[in-house]
């Protein structure tokens, strides 16, 4: 009997899969998307939405329990050199953050101050779906596979931030027969309009 299992296995200990939940959906709130496996994505989706859900009410009780949940980390510390002009120009393209105020390095540049991640959800990535029910993340299939063991990939994205990079899945071929004949009759009409013209 299976009382109380759920979800998927994924191959890997209860501790590790624990752990990688948290990471994946640290990066999904850090970044607005992630690429990841198909059965990761499927698995961390459900994980992710019951997070902005609680993170929707803005109490202390869900405050807690979101950090009982996920790992409170400082956000936004993939910037490779703090120093230069452009990356600190950089550093709040996705969430609007300023960049004065939000993210400080020493002068060693190591990260000396950044928002927290829990924080950042209740903040930045709640707000966006306070109207919204449901279905905050959406997953889209790849057409590439992981070098390794060329397993499917896709990208879990955060629905509302699709102005960066334009991620499309692989064409169908029924969509490529489609063009090919909307193609052939636009250039059918084209010669019977010239060649009625002639006449």
């Amino acid at each position: 009997m299976r009382h109380r299992v759920f979800g998927k296995q994924l191959c890997v200990k209860e501790d590790h899969r624990r752990a990688m939940l948290r990471n994946l959906a640290a990066g999904l709130f850090e970044h607005g998307q992630i690429e990841t496996t198909i059965p990761k994505a499927k698995a961390v989706q459900p994980f992710v939405e019951k997070l902005i859900t609680m993170a929707k009410q803005s109490s202390l009780s869900s405050r807690r329990a979101i950090e009982a949940r996920i790992n409170d980390r400082a956000v936004f510390a993939w910037i490779k050199d703090p120093n230069t002009k452009e990356e600190k120009k950089n550093l709040h393209n996705l969430w609007d953050l300023p960049a004065e105020d939000a993210i400080e390095f020493n002068r060693y540049g190591e990260l000396r101050k950044a928002p927290r991640l829990v924080q950042h959800l209740m903040t930045k990535v709640a707000p966006l779906y306070a109207d919204r029910p449901g279905g905050y993340t959406r997953i889209i299939k790849l057409d590439k596979r992981r070098v390794g063991d060329q397993t499917d990939l896709c990208i879990l994205q955060l629905v509302g931030k699709e102005e960066g990079p334009q991620v499309s899945g692989r064409r169908s071929n029924r969509r490529r027969v489609a063009d090919k004949r909307t193609a052939y009759a636009a250039e059918a009409r084209k010669k019977a309009a010239e060649t009625a013209k002639a006449e």
